[in-house]
């Protein structure tokens, strides 16, 4: 969930969801209320683990920190320098998510149809949208933490892709979370000069605030989810699907980077403003090896979920 939450276009809802404990996941972020804290101050440690399933959220938050800053270094390598097999295996995976979600579904009526429809139109519509400028307000920043958590609750919207169309991802998940490795490093070696320094001072700052807003996030979406899951369980998969669905825009392998001017490592508005890469998509060349390659990797992907899907029932 850690690797797919910080690809963009990839959800780590939808990761959950087809391993099969997404509602647990949203169950146990629901218990992180006022009841647990009330245990948490009267400092009934145990009774407050036991209460908001505390293993279990132990177990995903600590895989997807791990993740964060070791598989996720991993899948950055790959993207880099084989991009398009990247994108053809999520591509795959969510083909085969979708095919793996539908099967169980049940019975199709209107509603459940509107809701899929409405699903795969939001999903596509952001897939298309223009990402704006990079903006450090703290307010915003928190902001961006309540939006950017979405992709670990709400499988098929990307947290990370949202991110970069509201400008922040480079700043929240690359540069801030940079500036933190150092620091923590040049801390544990004993140098505190590092804490002087009023740049890193500013980031820790912007990663603190955006830490806060996706603890909230987390917790205040998982309660309104756990609500209408409970009382629309239908429309709400089928939504979830249609989300899965309209994702496909975003992680569509052959696209190529638009930008204006580039500077580093990053890329530069008329205005001098920085901001991320923005993508058009092209039908892929079939004389060219490659394209038979990202097919193949395709197939890799849908196998990969139906195979887990396979080993699932076989558990059962």
């Amino acid at each position: 969930m850690g690797a797919a939450n910080k690809v963009p276009g990839v959800s780590g809802g939808t990761v959950s969801f087809v391993f099969g404990f997404y509602e647990e996941l949203i169950y146990s972020f629901r218990k992180i209320n006022i009841k647990a804290f009330k245990l948490l101050f009267n400092a009934r440690f145990c009774s407050f683990y036991h209460y908001v399933n505390g293993s279990f959220l132990l177990l995903i938050m600590g895989g997807s920190i791990f993740s964060y800053f070791s598989i996720s270094l991993v899948l950055d390598y790959f993207l880099k320098h084989y991009e398009v097999y990247v994108w053809s295996w999520f591509f795959g995976m969510i083909i085969g998510s979708i095919y793996y979600l539908s099967k169980g579904f049940g019975e199709w009526n209107s509603k459940n149809s509107i809701s899929l429809i409405i699903g795969v139109t939001v999903g596509l519509g952001i897939s298309f949208l223009t990402p704006a400028r990079e903006n450090d307000n703290l307010w915003f920043v928190f902001i961006c933490g309540i939006i950017g958590v979405s992709g670990m609750t709400l499988p098929g919207l990307s947290g990370s892709f949202i991110l970069i169309l509201l400008g922040n991802y480079v700043l929240l998940l690359v540069d801030s979370v940079n500036v933190l490795l150092h620091v923590i490093t040049r801390l544990l070696s004993g140098d505190f000069d590092v804490l002087s320094d009023p740049i890193k001072i500013r980031y820790l700052k912007i990663m603190t605030i955006f830490t806060l807003g996706s603890a909230f996030g987390l917790v205040s979406i998982s309660h309104v989810l756990g609500y209408v899951l409970k009382r629309w369980n239908q429309i709400v998969n089928a939504l979830i699907i249609g989300f899965i669905t309209g994702s496909l825009g975003i992680v569509w392998p052959w696209k190529r980077v638009l930008y204006l001017q580039e500077k580093g490592n990053y890329l530069i508005d008329k205005k001098g403003n920085r901001i991320v890469e923005n993508y058009e998509r092209f039908v892929p060349d079939f004389s060219n090896s490659e394209t038979w390659f990202g097919l193949f990797y395709i197939i890799i992907g849908v196998l990969l979920v139906l195979t887990i899907d396979f080993y699932g029932r076989k558990k059962k």
